[in-house]
C-alpha cells in the first residue's frame, strides 16, 4: 500500500520510491475501480480526498461529472516532496470544480503550491464527534495524567515529547501513549518511551471510543507534531476537558480563533531542514521548551483539575460534526448547481 504519508501505521511503501511502472500499475487499477463505481453507483458528484494523484486520475477519467476534492495536509508534504510528480498531480487537480481546506493557512497554501483561484477553495474545517468527546468530572491528579494519540513518529515529535518528560520529575506524572507506526521510526519512540519505565503505558492503536475514554480520564495533553493541516485531535482533546500543550502551527492556531487561556500552552516548533528534520542546534531548546509548558500545565492541573471551556464553547462546537457537515453540503450543493 503506497501512504499519503512517508510513515503510516502500517507496512508500506513512499510515493517519492515508485518506479514509472508502479505508477503505471496504480493508476491502472484505480481507474478501473473509478469508472466501476461511477457505473455502480450513478452519483451526482465526486467527492476525492488528497490533491494528489488519485484525484487527479478521476478528473482525467471522468470528465461529466463535478468532483470536489478535500485537502488534508499530507498531499501538500508529498507535493513539496515529489517535484517529478507535480505536472502528473496538476494536470487534473487544476481542472477540479471546487476544493475543501481544514484552514485558511492551507488555504493559502492549496493556492501558491496549485496555482489554484482562491474563489474555488472552501474553508469547512474537520469535524469531531461531539457525542463522543465530552468533559466530564476528571480524577484525582495524583498522578498528573498525560495522554498523546497519532502516529509515533518523528514528524509528530514524539521523541522529543519523551526526552522532554523525562526532565519532569515533579509533579509526578503517567504518560498514556496512543497510537502506533511501522519501521525504525515507531521502534525509536518506543525504546525512548521504555526508558520512562512504569510513568508510560503504550496503549497501541485504539479505536475512537477508547480514545475518548482516556481523554476524559486525562488532565493533560501533548502534540508536540512539527506540521498539521488541523489537528482535530486537539479539538477533540479540548472537548473533553484537557489542558494543551502544542506546537505554535498555522492549522493548530486557527483551531483556538485567537482565544488566549491558561489551559493552552503553545511551543515554538524547531526549524525544519527541508520538510521533516529539525536543525539539531535547534532541538535542545525545543525539548527544553516543550518540558516548560507540560511543567507548567502538570502544575495547574494539580491546582484546578477541571477547566472552563465557556470561552472556548463556540469554537468547539464549530468543529463539530454536525456544524462540519453544513459546510461540506454548502459546497456540494454550489458545485451542482
Amino acid at each position: 500500500i503506497v501512504g499519503m504519508s512517508d510513515v503510516m501505521p502500517y507496512a508500506s511503501r513512499r510515493f517519492c520510491d515508485l518506479a514509472e511502472n508502479d505508477l503505471s500499475a496504480y493508476e491502472a487499477v484505480f481507474t478501473g475501480k473509478l469508472i466501476g463505481a461511477v457505473t455502480d453507483f450513478s452519483p451526482d458528484i465526486i467527492h476525492s480526498h488528497h490533491l494528489w494523484i488519485l484525484s487527479s486520475l478521476a478528473r482525467e477519467t471522468i470528465s461529466d461529472l463535478p468532483i470536489v476534492t478535500t485537502c488534508h495536509g499530507s498531499d501538500l508534504r508529498q507535493f513539496t516532496n515529489c517535484d517529478h510528480l507535480q505536472g502528473k498531480v496538476l494536470n487534473g487537480c487544476r481542472k477540479i470544480d471546487a476544493f475543501m481546506a481544514l484552514s485558511h493557512a492551507q488555504k493559502a497554501d492549496i493556492m501558491n503550491l496549485y496555482g489554484i483561484d482562491g474563489n474555488r477553495i472552501h474553508v469547512v474545517g474537520a469535524g469531531f464527534d461531539a457525542a463522543l468527546f465530552s468533559q466530564v468530572t476528571k480524577p484525582h491528579p495524583e498522578p498528573v495524567q498525560i495522554v498523546y494519540a497519532g502516529k509515533l513518529s518523528r514528524a509528530k515529535g514524539v521523541p522529543w515529547m519523551l526526552r522532554a518528560l523525562s526532565k519532569i520529575d515533579s509533579p509526578g506524572w503517567v504518560l498514556h501513549l496512543i497510537g502506533s507506526a511501522s519501521g525504525p521510526e515507531e521502534a525509536e519512540c518506543l525504546r525512548c518511551a521504555d526508558r520512562l519505565g512504569h510513568r508510560v503505558v503504550v496503549h497501541g492503536s485504539l479505536i475512537q471510543k477508547e480514545v475518548a475514554e482516556i481523554m476524559k480520564q486525562s488532565h493533560v495533553f501533548v502534540l508536540p507534531s512539527f506540521y498539521e493541516g488541523l489537528a482535530l485531535v486537539v479539538l477533540e482533546a479540548l472537548a473533553c476537558g484537557c489542558r494543551i500543550v502544542v506546537t505554535d502551527l498555522p492549522g493548530i492556531s486557527e483551531v483556538f480563533g485567537g482565544v488566549q487561556s491558561n489551559y493552552i500552552s503553545r511551543v515554538i516548533p524547531p526549524r525544519l531542514r527541508e520538510v521533516d528534520p529539525p536543525f539539531a542546534e535547534d532541538e535542545a531548546a525545543f525539548e527544553a521548551d516543550l518540558a516548560g509548558a507540560i511543567t507548567e500545565q502538570l502544575n495547574r492541573a494539580l491546582a484546578e483539575p477541571q477547566i472552563d471551556l465557556s470561552s472556548m464553547r463556540n469554537q468547539i462546537d464549530s468543529f463539530s460534526w454536525g456544524s462540519v457537515f453544513q459546510r461540506v453540503e454548502g459546497v456540494y450543493l454550489q458545485t451542482v448547481r
